[in-house]
């Protein structure tokens, strides 16, 4: 495999598919480049692995590709979207900017590695697979060099996604839910997906589109049982089938709450695709490269599951409810403040202050606190508003501390109730991170 001292750019390399692509090139002796949207999520993923900062949806020209593109031999296509959205447009991402990259790359001969999906046909049941079907095929037009590769469910390492919602439905205790149980899937492990672009790189794989899946499809409840197994959760007691129109439900709220920035794996399109089934043909593949792809269990066989991704798995599984419970107690704060206003005011006003600004202060962190509770269901803000709370939350201590120090001794609590709710924006702080 002549793989060596070639140079690679690759795109979406932050993300779930592309970090480990990059750092699989690199092992190998590429000279790997991230084309990334954020520098600093680059930096925090990538380390010291050389970027050019840019954004899909401003690439939507051949020209617009001429100073990304120079010096490079080839370039690996990991960027993708789920679902339209403040951040994603999947036209754009899918195929107007793929169809000027391909064109592109064809007029500097650079080849193409197409990291695309199962399912992306023109006539598929969603926008996702549609704008990936019109990416392949405009890149198919361009006459680049090209190597499509289609990955079945990705089992890696890390998590996101799919993945990362089969690790949070197994970290239900006691009962296993579950849609569409009976639905078939392929799985493909991360080593063999990053082997394939290796080989396509290296142009030891012939030319052409590929399927990347196991040799045998499995249901949805099986492949839940594996990951359950996995991740050394104890077996389900009892297995929950999720009814069709509460799927629906769940995935109606799921895209509203990606208006808010919320990239839930949980969106309509993600329930489609899994109730259409993943299921690919491994035959091409495996006659290019005499070998078939590991199977499900072989794939768990070959990672490490350890404490941090139990912890993962479960922390991602409370977390709707942390932020929703913060969100509420911020929102009912606020809303019982301006509601009780001369209540509140007069416990200022015993301790010196005039009525007036007794008031005014109330009025104030009211509407502080309803801002924060409405910040925080805002994606972009949520862990910034998580510091927020703790910082407005602090400053309630000290000046009810210094002010109306026999708050503390209150039968209700007022401020004793404030530390575990600093602890909780605490613990949502890390968890909302961008990965």
């Amino acid at each position: 495999m002549q793989i060596a001292g070639k140079n690679v750019l690759v795109l979406g390399a932050y993300g779930f598919i592309g970090a480990a692509v990059t750092r699989s090139l690199r092992a190998e002796g590429a000279r790997v480049s991230a084309f990334v949207r954020s520098g600093k999520a680059g930096m925090w993923v990538l380390g010291d692995i050389p970027q050019i900062q840019g954004d899909l949806r401003a690439c939507l020209r051949p020209e617009d590709w001429d100073s990304h593109l120079q010096g490079f031999d080839c370039v690996v296509n990991c960027a993708g979207a789920l679902q339209d959205g403040p951040a994603d447009d999947l036209e754009a991402v899918h195929h107007v900017a793929i169809a000027a990259l391909g064109q592109a790359c064809a007029e500097k001969d650079i080849a193409v590695v197409q990291i695309s999906a199962i399912g992306a046909e023109t006539d598929a049941d969603t926008d996702f697979m549609r704008t990936k079907a019109a990416g392949d095929a405009a890149l198919r037009a361009s006459g680049a060099r090209l190597w499509i590769l289609k990955p079945g469910l990705v089992i890696g390492q890390s998590d996101y996604g799919g993945t990362a919602l089969l690790r949070m439905l197994t970290a239900v205790p006691l009962v296993q839910p579950i849609a569409y149980p009976d639905t078939p899937v392929q799985c493909v492990g991360m080593p063999d997906l990053c082997r394939a672009v290796s080989l396509a790189v290296a142009q030891d794989l012939p030319q052409g589109t590929y399927d990347l899946v196991e040799d045998t499809p499995a249901s949805l409840s099986q492949v839940l049982a594996e990951t359950r197994k996995w991740m050394g959760f104890p077996t389900a007691r009892v297995t929950a089938v999720v009814p069709e129109v509460m799927t629906g439900l769940i995935s109606t709220c799921a895209d509203g709450l990606g208006h808010l920035g919320w990239r839930s794996p949980l969106r309509s399109n993600a329930m489609t695709v899994m109730a259409d089934g993943v299921v690919g043909d491994p035959e091409p593949y495996r006659s290019a490269t005499g070998q078939s792809l590991a199977s499900l269990p072989q794939v768990y066989a070959g990672l490490t599951c350890s404490r941090e991704h139990r912890l993962t798995a479960r922390m991602s599984l409370l977390m709707p409810a942390v932020v929703a419970m913060l969100s509420l107690f911020w929102l009912l704060s606020g809303l019982i403040g301006l509601i009780s206003i001369s209540d509140a005011a007069s416990v200022l006003s015993d301790a010196g202050w005039g009525m007036a600004m007794a008031v005014a202060s109330v009025l104030f962190w009211s509407f502080v606190d309803i801002a924060l509770g409405l910040a925080i269901l805002w994606r972009p803000w949520a862990a910034r508003a998580c510091l927020a709370q703790i910082t407005v939350a602090l400053i309630y201590l000290l000046a009810a501390s210094f002010t109306a120090p026999g708050l503390w001794l209150d039968p209700l609590g007022p401020l004793m109730k404030i530390l575990p709710a600093m602890t909780l924006s605490l613990v949502a702080w890390p968890l909302l991170q961008s990965r």
